[in-house]
C-alpha cells in the first residue's frame, strides 16, 4: 500500500486552504455576501471568486510544472497576487 508523503509544504498547503475556508465561513456569517459584477463576465459572490481563484491557481501551478523549470515558489507568488486581484476586483 502506498502512502502519501506529508511533507511540510504539503501540510502547509492543506492547512492554508482549511484556514481560508474557516475565515470565509466566519466572514459569511458576520457579513453575508451579495452578488456583484467585476471584471469576470458573470455576477459572483466572495465564495464564487474564492472557488474560481483556487481552481485557476491549480492550473497555474500545473502549467509551471509542465512548462518551466522555475521554482514553484514563483507560481505560488503569482497565485497569491492573482487571488488578491480576483477577490478584490473579480
Amino acid at each position: 500500500m502506498a502512502w502519501m508523503s506529508w511533507t511540510l509544504p504539503t501540510a502547509a498547503f492543506f492547512a492554508g486552504i482549511a484556514l481560508i475556508l474557516i475565515a470565509m465561513t466566519a466572514w459569511q456569517v458576520v457579513s453575508p455576501s451579495v452578488e456583484r459584477r467585476g471584471f469576470l463576465p458573470l455576477e459572483t459572490t466572495r465564495g464564487d471568486r474564492l472557488f474560481i481563484g483556487l481552481l485557476t491557481s491549480a492550473f497555474i501551478h500545473l502549467g509551471f510544472v509542465a512548462l518551466s523549470d522555475l521554482s514553484l515558489y514563483v507560481a505560488t507568488a503569482l497565485c497569491v497576487i492573482w487571488m488578491m486581484i480576483l477577490m478584490r476586483w473579480g
